[in-house]
């Protein structure tokens, strides 16, 4: 279908003192029926001063952490064909300890149907953040690309996600949403490349009384996934995943001291030359994984020590 086009035959210099209008490619010249009509603008619950409104980094010292969920499936009803997740245990465990010595307050769930993750994540929405400096969400199931599995059905990741953007949880508006999603995102394999490894040895000056800005509803993510999408997620079975088990060492050594998303560069690099797969079967042996990280942050995430 073709995009809508706004007129060609009239621009701004065509009239005198005429001011830039802003415009979007969409039918009808970036307004739908229901935007057309006036609707009441929810205005956040965040309140920030100028300084920290302009700060390259975010306000990470507000009375908690914030609350952090972690969303552990392991065993999946039979009709689903699915195997058990042996070891998602170890990370549910790991990711426990990480994200309690960063002050978060964890609820751990297990083996949640899908209808019932999103209940979840709906409540955990509905909280009042306004005390919080962010929030921060694991998943740790099987998955396909744009879905995770509960334990009966997939639900789409973005469905999940919707409840905490900036004009559904005002409180949390301008805040960090981080979620973490270990599973798959596909069918393919990585086969890696070989590679010949040399050896070696203030925007403002005064602070002026607090005035409305707007942000986009959806700033303020960062999702890491655990592989590029369309591939294979490994996990061994004793020791945990090799994202959430990367993840756990990064945050464990540098959680307070580096910026988020530095420690998840770092987590990349730790999966891509660590971890290689090792199992009889020939067509799945030698296998490499990559994380991959979508950030829509605005600024620079700190865990600095409460």
């Amino acid at each position: 279908m073709e995009e809508a086009m706004s007129p060609e035959c009239v621009s701004n210099t065509d009239v005198p003192d005429a001011k830039p209008v802003s415009e979007t490619d969409a039918f009808p010249f970036g307004k739908s029926k229901s935007q057309r009509k006036e609707r009441g603008k929810p205005v956040a619950t965040t309140i920030q001063t100028a300084t920290e409104f302009f700060s390259h980094k975010y306000k990470m010292d507000y009375p908690n952490r914030g609350k952090a969920i972690i969303i552990n499936n392991k065993k999946f009803n039979p009709n689903t064909g699915l195997n058990e997740r042996n070891g998602t245990d170890q990370d549910a465990s790991a990711l426990c300890c990480r994200l309690s010595e960063l002050d978060f307050d964890v609820d751990l769930f297990h083996n949640l149907k899908a209808e019932e993750i999103k209940v979840t994540l709906q409540k955990a929405a509905e909280l009042d953040h306004r005390d919080n400096d962010c929030f921060t969400c694991a998943i740790l199931s099987h998955g396909e690309d744009g879905f995770i599995w509960g334990i009966d059905r997939m639900i789409p990741i973005n469905d999940l996600m919707e409840p905490f953007k900036g004009n559904k949880c005002l409180s949390l508006a301008g805040k960090p949403k981080i979620f973490f999603i270990q599973a798959c995102r596909g069918t393919k394999f990585d086969d890696g490349v070989d590679m010949n490894v040399a050896d070696a040895k203030g925007f403002m000056d005064v602070e002026p009384q607090f005035s409305l800005q707007k942000i986009p509803s959806e700033a303020d993510f960062l999702i890491a996934y655990s592989v590029v999408p369309g591939y294979y997620s490994w996990r061994n079975s004793t020791n945990g995943s090799w994202f959430v088990q990367a993840l756990s060492e990064v945050l464990m050594k540098h959680g307070q001291t580096v910026d988020l998303l530095t420690m998840m560069t770092r987590v990349n690099q730790i999966v891509a030359n660590k971890f290689q797969s090792n199992t009889s079967h020939s067509d799945m042996n030698e296998k490499k994984q990559i994380p991959c990280v979508t950030s829509m942050l605005t600024k620079e995430v700190y865990f600095t020590s409460k």
